[in-house]
C-alpha cells in the first residue's frame, strides 16, 4: 500500500517503556501535576478511592460503530469475531440491549449515564439547531457529568481513545474552544478523532488537546494505531501506578464507513457471500436460534423496502456487491484482531479478571450506500447516488486508499438480522445491538444469555453501582442533574432477575418510541408533517421478538397510555421542542456558532483546520480573497479543503491560476486565461450562487475577471477533510498535483480572506 502518513511522531512500541512516561508518572507521584496527566493534581491524590473490595477495579467501554446485531460470531454471524466471542464466553452476552438510533446520542448517553437529550445531545455533534432548540446544540452540558469526570473524583486516572464526536464540531479548532474535548470532560489523555468518521488510512488526529503534526508510517491503519497507544497507556499505567485504577473508552471507527482494511482482510473472505445476502440473513437467523440469542419462536423481519432479491440482481452486481461485504467483513475481522491485542496486554499485565468491560455498538447497521453500495463517502453523506457502472469501475479498489465505501442497505439488512429497518430509525434495526459483559472476578455466570431490556444510559449507572460509587451532587462547581440509568448489575450473576428498568423513550429526527414493562410503542411519522398526525404502533414484546405484529387496533388503552407515557418522559428529558430536521442542519448557522461570521482571515502558517471548523461555502455566494508575493517560478497550493473524494482548491501551475472543485462525480476546473504576473498580486475565487446548490465560479487577478466557469456544488457537506493553507495535506484534491506530495507554495502569502454577505443562515425554515 506504500507509505501512509500518520500523526504522532512517533508510535511507542511496548517493549520500550517511555522515559517520558516515567518522568511525568514520578512527577505525579510526587504530588506534581503535569500537562499529560491532567487530573492528577494534589487535590485528586486526596480523594479516597471506592471501598477496598472494589478499590482495583478497571473499567473499559470498547464502542464499534454502525455494527448490526448480528455482525459477531457469539451473535449469530459467519464474520470471524474469536477476540469478541471470546469476551462472550467468559462474560455476558446481552439480546435486549438498546442504543439511540444514531452515534452522538449514544455516546452522550453512556458517558454521563442519562438520556441524551436532558444531556444537550438530541442529534450528532456536526449539528446546532440554535438557541430555540436547547437539546440539539452538540454538546453535553456541564449538569451531566461523565463517568471519567466522576471516576476520577474517585481516584481513576482516565484514557480515551478513537471517536469521540461529542463536542460541537465548529469548536474543532486547533484555537479550541477545549472544554467539550475529551480533556474537558474528565479524560485525562486522549489519543484519536475528534469528528463523526475518520480515514482509516490518513484520519485527522488529536492527542489531548493538540491537533498532532503529518508524519508517514508504512502501513499505518487507524484502529491499530489507537490500540497500540491504548496498550502504551496501559503498560505505563501498571508499571508505574500499579495500585491506581484505570477507566479507558476505546471507540472504533469501524464498522462505519469508510470501510478500509488492508487487502488480505478482504481476500480472507473471497467467496463467502457469494450465495448473496437473503442466504446469508437466513442462515445467520438460524444460528441465533440455535446460540439462544433469539427465541426458538423468533419470526424473521421481511426484507426491507428497497432491498432487491438477490436471485433478481445481474450477475455484474453479484459480483460487486459481494466484494463490499468481503469489505465489510474483513474490516470487521480486523478489528476483532486488534481488540485481541488489547485483552492480551490486559492478560500479560494480570489486569483483565479485575477489569470490567463493557462491548456494545453505538446504534444499528447503516443504509446510506443505498442499493448499490458507494465508493465515495461525501456522495453518500450528501444523499446523491452513484451509478452502478461508477461502483463497478471502482470494484477492484474498495477497501483501499483511493475509496471511502459503504455496502450496500442489503447488507446492512443481513447486519441487523433479525430485525426490519436501520440506523437512525427508532425500529429495532436502528437502535437494537449487541452487548458483551466481561468481569472475570466478578461474573461467575460464563457465556450465559441475559434477555433484560437494558439502555445504554444504564451502563455506566451500573458501573456505579458495581464500583459502589455515588455520582456527586456537584462537580467542577456545576450541580448535577440526577443519573437516570437503571443498574443491571444484579443480572451479573442471576439470569433471572428483575430490574428496576420500567420505561425508557426514544427520540431520533421525529421519530419515537416508547418501552414500557414489555410493551413498546413506535410512532409513524412522515418528514413534513405535524407530529399529532403521527400513527402509534403497538408492538407486545414477550410475543414478538421482531417487532412484526402491530397490536395497537387490539390494544387502543395501551396505546393511549403507552403515548401519554411518552409525553411525560419527554417533558422530563428535555425532547422538546421536536424537529425532523436532519442533514439540512448541518448548513445551519445560528448567530452564535463560531462559523457565523462574515470574513474569515487565516494566515499562512495556520494548523490544518476540520472542515466542520472552515467557513461554510455550501449553497452560499461568498469570496475568497488571497494577497500574495509571486514570481514566474513560483508554483503550488494557495488553499485546499478536501481530499480526492471531494472538496475544492486554488493553487498555481505553470504560472496561471487555477480552481477546482470535486463534487465526488463530476470535477469543475477553472483556469485563468493568462499567466501571473510577477510581484504583489491579489488573487481571487469569487462564487455567485445561481439556484440551490448551483452557481457561477469567478477567477480574479488584481480585480480584473481571468476566467469563469458554471458549477453544481454538495448540498450538505464539502468533504470529510478539511482545510490547509498554502498546502494540500491527506489526500491531494487536484489529480494535477497528486504525485507532487503538499504541492506548497513557493511564492509567499498573505493571508487568505473568506468574505459572506450574510453571517448566520436558517436552513431550519
Amino acid at each position: 500500500m506504500g507509505e501512509k502518513k500518520v500523526f504522532s511522531s512517533y508510535l511507542t512500541k511496548l517493549s520500550v517503556f517511555s522515559t517520558v512516561a516515567l518522568m511525568a508518572s514520578a512527577f505525579t507521584l510526587a504530588g506534581c501535576s503535569t500537562e499529560t496527566t491532567v487530573q492528577s493534581s494534589p487535590t485528586k491524590q486526596k480523594v479516597q478511592p471506592v471501598s477496598a473490595s472494589k478499590a482495583d477495579t478497571n473499567v473499559i467501554y470498547i464502542v464499534m460503530d454502525d455494527t448490526g446485531y448480528s455482525d459477531f460470531g457469539s451473535y449469530g454471524s459467519e464474520i470471524k469475531t474469536p477476540n469478541i466471542d471470546r469476551l462472550a464466553e467468559n462474560g455476558l452476552r446481552y439480546n435486549n440491549f438498546h442504543a439511540t438510533p444514531v452515534c452522538s446520542p449514544s455516546r452522550a448517553s453512556m458517558l454521563t449515564g442519562r438520556n441524551n437529550h436532558a444531556v444537550g445531545m438530541g442529534q450528532v455533534a456536526n449539528f446546532d439547531f440554535g438557541e430555540e432548540y436547547p437539546n440539539r446544540r452538540g454538546a453535553i452540558v456541564p449538569e451531566a457529568g461523565t463517568i471519567a469526570e466522576v471516576l476520577g473524583e474517585n481516584g481513576y486516572i482516565n484514557y480515551g481513545l478513537g471517536k469521540w464526536h461529542l463536542a460541537p464540531t465548529t469548536e474543532l479548532t486547533p484555537a479550541g474552544p477545549f472544554d467539550n474535548w475529551p480533556l474537558g470532560k474528565g479524560f485525562d489523555r486522549y489519543y484519536g478523532n475528534l469528528e463523526d468518521s475518520s480515514d482509516q488510512y490518513r484520519p485527522e488526529m488529536t492527542e489531548d488537546n493538540s491537533l498532532l503534526p503529518w508524519v508517514e508510517e508504512e502501513g499505518y491503519h487507524y484502529s491499530e494505531d489507537i490500540v497500540e497507544k491504548a496498550q502504551q497507556y496501559i503498560v505505563d499505567q501498571v508499571s508505574v501506578r500499579p495500585d491506581q485504577p484505570f477507566f479507558l473508552n476505546l471507540a472504533f471507527g469501524a464498522q462505519h464507513m469508510p470501510h478500509q482494511v488492508p487487502q488480505e482482510y478482504i481476500d480472507a473472505y473471497d467467496g463467502a457471500y457469494d450465495e448473496g445476502w437473503d442466504v446469508i440473513r437466513e442462515q445467520r437467523f438460524e444460528k441465533q436460534k440455535e446460540l439462544g440469542i433469539i427465541p426458538e419462536e423468533a419470526k424473521l423481519a421481511p426484507s426491507n423496502l428497497g432491498v432487491i432479491p438477490w436471485d433478481e440482481l445481474t450477475e455484474e452486481k453479484k459480483a460487486v456487491y459481494t466484494r463490499f461485504q468481503e469489505t465489510y467483513a474483513g474490516f470487521l475481522t480486523h478489528t476483532d484482531e486488534q481488540i485481541g491485542k488489547l485483552l492480551d496486554t490486559l492478560e500479560e499485565t494480570e489486569k483483565l479478571d479485575n477489569t470490567l468491560i463493557v462491548l456494545i455498538s453505538d446504534n444499528g447497521a447503516s443504509s446510506i450506500g443505498g442499493e448499490n453500495g458507494s465508493t465515495n463517502q461525501s456522495i453518500a453523506y450528501n444523499t446523491l447516488t452513484e451509478s452502478f457502472e461508477d461502483v463497478e469501475k471502482k470494484v477492484d479498489l474498495i477497501g483501499g486508499e483511493s475509496t471511502s465505501s459503504d455496502y450496500p442497505a442489503g447488507w446492512a439488512q443481513v447486519s441487523n438480522t433479525p430485525f426490519g429497518k436501520y440506523k437512525n430509525s427508532t425500529y429495532a434495526g436502528g437502535i437494537r445491538t449487541p452487548m458483551i459483559v466481561h468481569w472475570p472476578n466478578e461474573i461467575t455466570a460464563k457465556g450465559e444469555i441475559r434477555d433484560q431490556f437494558v439502555h445504554i444510559s444504564d451502563i455506566t449507572a451500573s458501573v456505579y453501582d458495581a464500583l459502589e460509587i455515588t455520582p456527586p451532587k456537584t462537580l467542577n462547581g456545576v450541580k448535577q442533574m440526577p443519573v437516570t440509568g437503571t443498574s443491571f448489575v444484579e443480572t451479573f450473576n442471576d439470569a433471572k432477575a428483575v430490574t428496576k428498568k420500567k420505561t425508557q423513550h426514544f427520540e431520533m429526527s421525529g421519530n419515537r418510541m416508547i418501552y414500557h414493562e414489555g410493551w413498546k410503542a413506535i410512532a409513524v411519522h412522515t418528514k413534513g408533517q405535524p407530529f399529532e398526525d403521527d400513527v402509534w404502533e403497538l408492538y407486545e414484546m414477550e410475543k414478538d421478538f421482531t417487532e412484526l405484529n402491530n397490536v395497537a387496533d387490539k390494544h387502543p388503552k395501551k396505546v393511549k397510555q403507552l403515548v401519554k407515557l411518552w409525553e411525560k418522559e419527554a417533558k422530563e428529558n428535555n425532547v422538546y421542542p421536536l424537529t425532523d430536521h436532519f442533514l439540512n442542519a448541518i448548513a445551519n448557522l445560528p448567530p452564535d456558532n463560531l462559523r457565523a461570521r462574515k470574513t474569515f482571515v487565516f494566515y499562512p502558517e495556520m494548523s490544518h483546520l476540520s472542515e466542520s471548523a472552515a467557513p461554510l461555502t455550501t449553497n452560499r455566494s461568498y469570496d475568497i480573497t488571497i494577497p500574495i508575493t509571486h514570481s514566474a517560478e513560483d508554483e503550488g497550493v494557495l488553499l485546499a479543503l478536501g481530499n480526492d473524494k471531494s472538496g475544492y482548491t486554488l493553487y498555481i501551475k505553470d504560472n496561471k491560476l487555477v480552481y477546482e472543485y470535486n463534487a465526488g462525480t463530476v470535477r469543475y476546473r477553472i483556469v485563468s486565461e493568462k499567466e501571473l504576473v510577477a510581484g504583489e498580486i491579489e488573487v481571487q475565487f469569487s462564487y455567485e450562487k445561481t439556484g440551490n446548490n448551483q452557481g457561477i465560479g469567478n477567477l480574479l487577478v488584481n480585480k480584473e475577471s481571468a476566467g469563469q466557469g458554471e458549477m453544481t456544488t454538495l448540498p450538505f457537506k464539502t468533504s470529510f477533510e478539511g482545510l490547509d493553507i498554502g498546502q494540500d495535506l491527506y489526500y491531494p484534491v487536484s489529480e494535477a498535483y497528486a504525485e507532487l506530495e503538499e504541492f506548497s507554495y513557493t511564492g509567499e502569502i498573505d493571508q487568505v480572506i473568506y468574505e459572506f454577505e450574510e453571517a448566520s443562515i436558517d436552513t431550519l425554515q
